[in-house]
């Protein structure tokens, strides 16, 4: 068998910390009077080879490098690609939306190449030890970005909010990483799964479990870890909020699938019950929250809430079919999601003077295009059949069906009834006209041809997945069957594990 070089397997990786590096280094060597708005295609050039590079990916054959710490497969290429795609669509938003004269803004374009690097990590490591160091950088580049508009109280106290309390969510999952290598003697994932069963200590398995869940659903913003959420998405600069709410969720539900389906699949009888009450107050908590708030940015905070709901509920299902519906669901949701908030940066501007659903009163006549898009958007995450939302809440939902959680799915339909009022309560405002007083009217958006790109790939992307879905689906089924398979060959000799008695 040809072995494969150990680079290839983590090219995408390598790819976007080039780019990175290269960001850092010509934002130093610039005179501060230079505009840094060049470099942000820089950035989208890197994530845009980044993708390319990991479509490559699939030409090799399955397979682990670097001991056994990293893998590539179709699980791997598929949220490489959804990731470096969002980040992609985060760029393009942010060339048009940033000010020209914004404080560090070359910094800014680098510190999202590098959390890329942080989520890709997370989705291809195979090591418990560097899916850690991945979450990490992905968390510390997301922090940082977080508090970027330094010149409002909110945005520091936002990042504050975030440091502080991911830390402790970071803290429970490296705990169970211990908890789990004084049960087993390894953190190597395929060796875990074949160890867990016959651990002497059950009590530090459990117990392991428990604290990994709790580290990543944090991430996901499920209840009841949710609460850093509305007021992170309301600090944050918009297209950081387009990036926090689709990308870190992506590698973080990555994350869970190998945690759940790999690591732990002997304890399907607990674990399961767990998620569904999970997913059950996820829906119900975020719709109920969402529908009494007025501020854009925290209703869809809360939002983003429920539909992590609606995706951990395809867990349900039974085994490939479970993998792929969620899978399949964290697509549909980051192409609308990242619409909807390109829309909102565009119209609301930097400054954010637009914050309230009233502000986007008439905006259809003000823009018939952002508020044609807009309603697009919405509809989907309503899940109005022709959009991808209502693709990927239709697979999700039948595919707990088959899994027996009739129940579950029950209550998941009743919050999609629940979440369409706050939804076309956003879109019906934007259709009003505007009302007749002496207030100067809200400017037109002005689109640049970043911007129109990031619309362009999310509009499609969302109108794709609801009309012609198959493709996606495909890939999906493939990255469910790979992710189950047992590992293959290395090509370099694995650590060897610790003995037990």
């Amino acid at each position: 068998m040809n072995q494969v070089p150990d680079i290839f397997r983590i090219l995408p990786e390598v790819v976007l910390t080039l780019t990175g590096v290269v960001i850092m280094l010509i934002d130093a060597s610039l005179p501060t009077s230079w505009p840094r708005r060049p470099l942000g295609w820089v950035a989208a050039i890197g994530s845009t080879a980044a993708i390319w590079t990991s479509l490559w990916q699939l030409s090799l054959p399955q397979g682990t490098g670097f001991y056994s710490t990293v893998e590539t497969s179709a699980f791997t290429v598929f949220f490489h690609v959804l990731i470096c795609g969002i980040v992609l669509v985060v760029l393009l938003l942010s060339l048009d939306t940033l000010p020209a004269q914004s404080h560090h803004q070359g910094e800014f374009y680098a510190l999202i190449v590098f959390g890329a690097v942080g989520m890709c990590l997370m989705t291809s490591a195979v090591e418990l030890l560097l899916v850690f160091i991945a979450l990490e950088i992905s968390s510390i580049s997301t922090y940082i970005l977080t508090g970027y508009r330094k010149q409002t109280a909110k945005g520091p106290e936002a990042a504050i909010k975030y440091f502080l309390l991911g830390s402790f969510a970071t803290a429970f999952f490296l705990y169970g990483i211990a908890l789990v290598f004084g049960a087993t003697g390894t953190t190597q994932i395929y060796a875990l799964a074949h160890l867990i069963p016959t651990a002497q200590n059950q009590g530090f398995v459990l117990a392991a479990l428990a604290l990994m869940l709790v580290g990543v659903l944090f991430k996901v913003s499920a209840a009841p870890f949710h609460v850093w959420t509305p007021d992170v998405y309301e600090g944050a600069p918009l297209p950081v909020v387009a990036l926090l709410s689709t990308a870190p969720k992506a590698a973080a539900f990555a994350l869970l699938l190998r945690v759940v389906y790999e690591i732990f699949p002997n304890l399907h009888t607990l674990w399961t019950p767990l998620l569904w009450i999970v997913a059950i107050l996820s829906m119900t908590v975020g719709n109920f929250a969402a529908l009494r708030q007025k501020n854009v940015k925290r209703m869809l905070a809360y939002s983003s809430i429920a539909h992590a709901g609606y995706l951990i509920a395809a867990f349900a299902g039974v085994g490939a079919n479970g993998i792929a519906a969620a899978s399949f669901y964290t697509v549909a949701y980051a192409a609308m999601n990242a619409g909807v908030f390109a829309v909102i940066a565009l119209v609301a501007g930097y400054d954010e003077q637009l914050s309230v659903i009233e502000d986007f009163r008439g905006l259809l006549y003000r823009s018939p295009l952002s508020g044609s898009l807009l309603i697009l958007f919405l509809i989907s995450l309503v899940g109005i059949p022709f959009t991808g939302g209502f693709f990927g809440k239709f697979y999700a939902f039948s595919t707990a069906m088959d899994g027996g959680a009739i129940a579950l799915v029950i209550i998941g339909l009743l919050n999609s009834g629940l979440a369409a009022a706050y939804y076309l309560r956003f879109a019906l405002a934007s259709v009003q006209r505007p009302a007749e007083n002496n207030q100067p009217a809200a400017p037109k958006p002005a689109f640049g041809a970043a911007v129109i790109a990031a619309l362009f790939l999310a509009a499609a992307a969302t109108l794709v997945l609801g009309i012609a879905p198959g493709a996606t689906l495909g890939a999906a089924q493939s990255a469910a069957h790979t992710l189950q398979a047992p590992p293959v060959e290395t090509t370099q000799p694995a650590i060897p594990l610790q003995s037990h008695q």
